[in-house]
């Protein structure tokens, strides 16, 4: 019912940037929180970057001054802009997003996952 579709991943050299992008489609009728989680091998999923519908972030300590989280509400569409990129931030990434449908329903749905791979 609610579709997300990420795009922005890839291959990046330490210390260089990607942009995540996480459009959401289908039966919305409002949208609450937008994020990104992320999971690397052998390591349980972890928030990175959260923002409420009145535009309030929340950042993991560990990407604080390197991403910043951003969305448009007309395009239902939430961005993750990543710069100083580290061999640690190597991972799945994957959108979160949480609302209520046109049914009055609330829902919460991930987007399929995204590698971001940092080399040195």
């Amino acid at each position: 019912q609610v579709q997300l579709v990420e795009s922005g991943g890839g291959l990046v050299q330490a210390g260089g940037s990607l942009r995540l992008s996480c459009a959401a489609s289908g039966s919305i009728f409002s949208i609450n929180a937008m994020g990104w989680y992320r999971q690397a091998p052998g390591k349980e999923r972890e928030l990175v970057a959260r923002m409420t519908s009145s535009y309030t972030p929340t950042d993991a300590d560990s990407v604080k001054g390197r991403f910043t989280i951003s969305r448009d509400n007309a395009k239902n569409t939430v961005y993750l802009q990543m710069h100083s990129l580290k061999l640690e931030d190597t991972a799945v990434y994957y959108c979160n997003v949480d609302g209520r449908t046109v049914w009055g329903r609330g829902f919460e749905s991930w987007g399929q996952e995204t590698q971001v791979t940092v080399s040195s």
